[in-house]
């Protein structure tokens, strides 16, 4: 934390930090970008297809869970970017992590839309 940076003060300028790094991961990563349209498209949907609140917040949940992955494995690329382009195994590895970490995540997400969409309908 910075010298006089606390309280109210350390609020507003780790918010201000918080919407440059997603406007920064809007603007850069077409992943997030895809991630976030689909997170517009199916966020009024889990009004309908929940039938509760918890069932409402499982699939709210699932969606900014996939959401929060992918910016955590941008940040990861983009510091192994930082550090150097030319190919090293364990750049590589981290890489591959970050990305296998966001197919589970979007992998958990369908299952909750999947199950919860299944016992709304077929229930």
């Amino acid at each position: 934390m910075k010298p006089g940076h606390t309280g109210l003060t350390h609020l507003v300028h780790s918010t201000r930090y918080s919407w440059k790094g997603l406007k920064a991961a809007f603007r850069n990563e077409a992943a997030f970008r895809q991630e976030v349209g689909i997170t517009a498209v199916l966020l009024p949907l889990a009004w309908w297809i929940g039938e509760g609140p918890i069932s409402w917040l499982l699939l709210v949940s699932s969606l900014f869970f996939v959401l929060i992955v992918e910016l955590l494995n941008s940040a990861i690329e983009n510091v192994v970017d930082r550090i150097g382009t030319e190919h090293h195994e364990l750049s590589g590895r981290a890489k591959d992590i970050g990305s296998a970490a966001v197919m589970l995540s979007l992998m958990m997400a369908g299952l909750t839309w999947g199950l919860l969409g299944w016992e709304k309908f077929f229930g």
